[in-house]
């Protein structure tokens, strides 16, 4: 008998779990991979700027887990709504959450919720064609004023400041989805700030993440001195002492008249969005720190933008009957084991750190503690009817691996046919099923 695993989210952290079990387990192992989306990979697929083909080249190594005869993918199957926990727990042997962080912190400041107010998430799944976001959320062209602020000064801030900087002409070849390009190339966006409350050395970015935006075309990076800090910075870690040092570099520049200006700014906190309608400037205040906390000086200025993306980091959210910890948006654990029969890698595992390499080792721990634990059940009970059998009861018809090979292939056509790079995204769940055969499209694809 088949050890039976079923794992929800088919990001990164639950393919390496995929891939850990057919490693380690010493029996034969028949692994599901569900995901709510149609598509596999997650945040690779949706969260990885779009011009980062290197790092999306990780999905490469992904579609070999999936292609192993021990696993299979079943997209467009949604925990809560299409299947239960205890649908799940009947179904398997043992069932690992794996569903990542997915929306953003928020910045508890007035104005907030004004139209133009928006997380860094949703812009950031807008570009990269999220189906849960429609290509006209996001308009660069109408705004009350030319230009944005960033909040944040880690690796997503710098995405979304780079696809903002950028002409869209630099982003054809990419998977940008075309109604997208669309609209990014009608942006008027003239000026971009992105804000740390800390200073340059408290930065999150990477050196080659920074490093690209001094490589921006189109866009002048500007650093205040002032704000560029002045003190000795050779005790730092190798990592730290380039980002400051590179932003030093950038204090010593003049603008060059490019069509767009990028002024990364430290030592301020938002403190108030302005507006009446909609968003229409930005207040802060300028910090310090006290004891290693950032405290206010009572010292404000005043900037005119007409959009704000925060982006002060991510966090998960309760799956529907799964235990949850709000205090650290987690799901509580030991060493990935949740409850009997019931595990969880990756973010939701740990909370938002690391890189995507950092989820290889994270599911190895649960897949281990998952593995000892039947082992420790001889003669465990077989698992009841198969999830198939459950779904197909209910009238839902997984996308499978096929299918998904299908709409990949023709994302492949789309982009050919507009003379636009390997791949570019299709829009929206219709597109998708469409494209697999599932339903006829309900615009047409290209």
């Amino acid at each position: 008998m088949s050890l039976r695993v079923a794992i929800v989210g088919s990001g990164p952290a639950g393919i390496y779990t995929a891939e850990a079990l057919t490693k380690q387990a010493g029996e034969p192992v028949e692994i599901d991979v569900l995901d709510r989306l149609p598509t596999p990979y997650g945040l690779v697929r949706y969260g990885v700027a779009p011009d980062h083909t290197s790092i999306k080249s990780i999905a490469g190594y992904l579609r070999r887990v999936l292609e192993l005869p021990a696993v299979r993918f079943l997209g467009g199957v949604e925990l809560g709504s299409d299947v239960s926990v205890a649908d799940l727990t009947a179904a398997y042997d043992a069932v690992v959450y794996c569903t990542g962080a997915m929306v953003d912190r928020h910045l508890g400041i007035p104005g907030e919720d004004l139209p133009g107010s928006v997380a860094a998430t949703d812009f950031v799944n807008w570009y990269c064609g999220h189906p849960d976001v429609p290509p006209d959320t996001f308009s660069l062209d109408g705004l009350a004023d030319p230009d944005v602020a960033v909040i944040g000064v880690g690796n997503v801030a710098v995405d979304v400041v780079r696809v903002l900087a950028k002409a869209a002409d630099e982003l054809r070849s990419t998977d940008v989805p075309h109604e997208v390009l669309a609209r990014l190339a009608k942006s008027q966006v003239k000026g971009i700030h992105m804000i740390g409350r800390r200073g340059p050395e408290h930065a999150k970015f990477t050196l080659k993440e920074l490093r690209e935006l001094g490589e921006l075309t189109n866009c002048d990076v500007l650093v205040r001195p002032d704000e560029a800090g002045a003190g000795e910075i050779g005790g730092l870690p190798r990592q730290i002492r380039g980002n400051v040092e590179v932003l030093r570099s950038w204090s010593a520049r003049a603008a060059a008249g490019r069509p767009r200006r990028l002024e990364v700014r430290f030592w301020l906190r938002p403190v108030e969005i302005l507006g009446t309608s909609r968003v229409e400037g930005l207040r802060l205040e300028r910090t310090r720190l006290a004891d290693g906390r950032v405290v206010g000086t009572g010292e404000y200025e005043t900037i005119r933008v007409g959009m704000v993306l925060r982006s002060v980091g991510y966090q998960s959210v309760a799956l529907p009957g799964v235990p949850f910890d709000p205090a650290t948006m987690t799901v509580p654990n030991a060493a990935g084991r949740v409850a009997e029969g019931q595990y969880v890698a990756g973010w939701l595992k740990r909370g938002p750190t690391g890189v995507i390499g950092t989820n290889k080792s994270d599911a190895a721990e649960t897949v281990r503690t998952l593995l000892a634990d039947l082992a420790a059940r001889p003669g465990r009970p077989a698992p009841g009817p198969r999830l198939d059998e459950v779904l197909a009861a209910r009238g839902v018809s997984p996308i499978t691996y096929d299918d998904w090979l299908a709409i990949e292939g023709a994302e492949a056509a789309l982009a050919a046919s507009l003379g636009r790079g390997e791949h570019v995204k299709l829009v929206g769940r219709p597109a998708m099923l469409a494209a697999c055969g599932r339903t006829p499209p309900a615009v047409p694809i290209t």
